[in-house]
């Protein structure tokens, strides 16, 4: 039997559903949003986690205006009671997922863009009766300028809003708003440092849309994170946010385990340890949820490599990384040495509003990065990595927030782990002068200022399948700066790293060399792991330069 075309990169249900492609089927969702008492709620998720599938799937099944039996025949909602209720509402979709822009002008014109679809949707039926639209003049006047992109954002304050009272009023019933991706105009507009210039259109974009709207039925929006009541949302109190912490609405962003062993198994895999390794790991609601949009790839390609990081922009993650405080840089340390952490965690309130650590793991952890292991005490979490593919991009993203490469540290760790030591030293080398370049002119003193300590941490997160690694761990007589045991002794050897920073590089990698053996590093290592060989390697650095000697024993 010839297989169902995958749906990657099919984010529109009419269209998946129209080409036959392999469909999860998530349908269960609407009677839950029918069920749920909430005026306006908010799902907050990662990208590519479903979102506008999900959104797309709610306006066909809701939308007065569409015929929609044909493409949702033989799915769950149409065998309960919900069925009765399909196409039967005004419903304004849009998504806002490409307004990410750089100037308030920018911003203007994306919105523009993002409006259109159903402004002119709208438009063509209300140009028949226009006796049946109250303020038609004001709505045919905006629906041009939406046309020709040339709306400001003092004319599109309110263009929500008024686009709610058309449908109603078109209809004589109340709207159904889906505003999928809603948060991207507001972390552009921090992003690139206009926030303040557009933070009375954000309220009114918002407000007028969502509080006190006498059109308005019910609202769904999704985002990566929800912004704070106590800033541009501090009238618009009346929005239940649904956060990955939440049972609510759980299992229908994302693959569970049961959908992801099917959808395997349809296409000729099982779901074995390398998957979970590499693809499990997101607790949502207390439920295991794979990422679809890693499993949809896994399934075409059959290979076991990272999918989703390759998709989803770590500038936030790396921009706020440079600026974090020290006791956030001690926090990261210990995830990344034993692969949790306990934390404060704020998932209420965007870092860009409330630049705190609470907030910035939550940034973290809204994005997909890291996931929560449980809760043990107010608003006390214990955090941990997703999978190792993320582990695999972390590894960029703490060479990117050192102004270093990625490449480079692909590289750096690839050479240790063959024992070249040579190619190991030039790309550590390499890193360095980026390094100091980066720290000399951006004067980050004090927050991560060592890079190599940097480094550690990144060998720490991307090596972790094939070495145990602590960091300042007291062996033998001291404590060494990095000391890894190797998983399997017999393919590549346990490493010992010493470093100095001395104006004479040669002398202090010597004397970095030499500590290990004065210290009794190797012994203390020795104890742990009987087999093998022990790389000893001294580094020694100063601003642009460095040096390296090394010693197996």
């Amino acid at each position: 039997m010839k297989k169902k075309n995958l749906p990657l990169g099919y984010d529109d249900f009419r269209k998946l559903r129209e080409t036959d492609r392999y469909f999860v089927d998530k349908t269960m969702m609407i009677g839950e949003f029918l069920d749920y008492g909430d005026e306006v709620a908010l799902i907050t998720r990662p990208r590519r986690f479903g979102k506008t599938l999900n959104m797309t799937m709610l306006r066909e099944f809701l939308d007065i205006t569409k015929d929609s039996r044909d493409i949702f025949d033989g799915l769950a909602i149409m065998n309960t009671e919900y069925a009765g209720q399909i196409n039967a509402q005004p419903v304004i979709y849009f998504t806002l997922k490409d307004c990410n822009a750089q100037t308030p002008e920018e911003l203007s014109a994306a919105l523009c863009n993002a409006l259109f679809t159903e402004y002119n949707r709208y438009y063509k039926i209300a140009k028949n009766r226009p006796e049946d639209i109250d303020c038609f003049p004001y709505f045919e006047t905006l629906y041009f300028k939406i046309a020709s992109r040339s709306a400001t954002l003092v004319e599109l304050s309110e263009s929500v809003s008024l686009l709610e009272r058309v449908a109603s009023e078109l209809y004589q019933k109340p709207v159904i708003l889906l505003w999928d991706e809603y948060d991207t105009p507001i972390m552009s507009s921090h992003q690139y440092q206009y926030h303040d210039r557009i933070s009375a259109f954000i309220a009114n974009f918002y407000g007028s849309a969502l509080k006190g709207q006498q059109y308005l039925e019910k609202a769904l929006l999704t985002g990566i994170q929800r912004v704070a009541k106590e800033s541009i949302f501090s009238k618009l109190n009346n929005v239940i946010v649904y956060t990955i912490l939440d049972k609510q609405y759980a299992s229908y962003f994302g693959f569970t385990a049961q959908e992801t062993s099917q959808i395997l198994e349809y296409y000729g895999y099982t779901l074995d340890e390398g998957v979970r390794r590499m693809y499990d790991g997101y607790h949502i609601g207390g439920m295991e949820i794979y990422n679809p949009w890693s499993i949809l790839n896994y399934c075409k390609s059959g290979e076991l490599r990272p999918y989703w990081v390759n998709t989803s922009s770590n500038s936030l993650i790396r921009e706020n990384l440079k600026t974090a405080d020290e006791t956030f840089r001690q926090d990261f340390e210990t995830l990344a040495q034993y692969g949790e952490v306990e934390v404060a965690l704020n998932l209420e309130t965007s870092y860009e509003e409330l630049q705190n650590n609470a907030t910035l793991w939550g940034l973290f952890i809204n994005a997909g990065y890291l996931t929560v292991r449980e809760k043990t005490g107010y608003e006390l979490y214990i955090i941990r990595f997703v999978n190792m593919e993320v582990k695999d991009e972390f590894k960029n993203i703490v060479a990117e927030s050192i102004g270093s490469d990625g490449g480079n540290f692909s590289r750096m760790v690839n050479a240790l782990t063959k024992c070249d030591y040579e190619k190991f030293f030039s790309n550590y080398r390499n890193i360095i002068l980026s390094c100091t370049s980066y720290y000399d002119s951006v004067q980050n003193a004090g927050q991560f200022e060592n890079p190599y300590h940097m480094l550690t941490l990144g060998m720490m997160i991307s090596l972790d399948s094939l070495y145990q690694i602590k960091s300042n761990y007291e062996t033998g007589d001291g404590r060494a700066d990095i000391r890894m045991i190797s998983r399997e002794p017999t393919k590549r050897a346990h490493i010992i790293i010493e470093f100095k920073c001395t104006e004479n590089v040669e002398k202090g990698a010597q004397e970095a060399l030499n500590q290990i053996f004065e210290q009794r590093y190797a012994e203390g290592l020795r104890a742990e792991a009987p087999e093998g060989e022990i790389l000893c390697l001294g580094i020694a650095h100063f601003k642009k330069r460095c040096a390296m000697r090394h010693e197996i024993v």
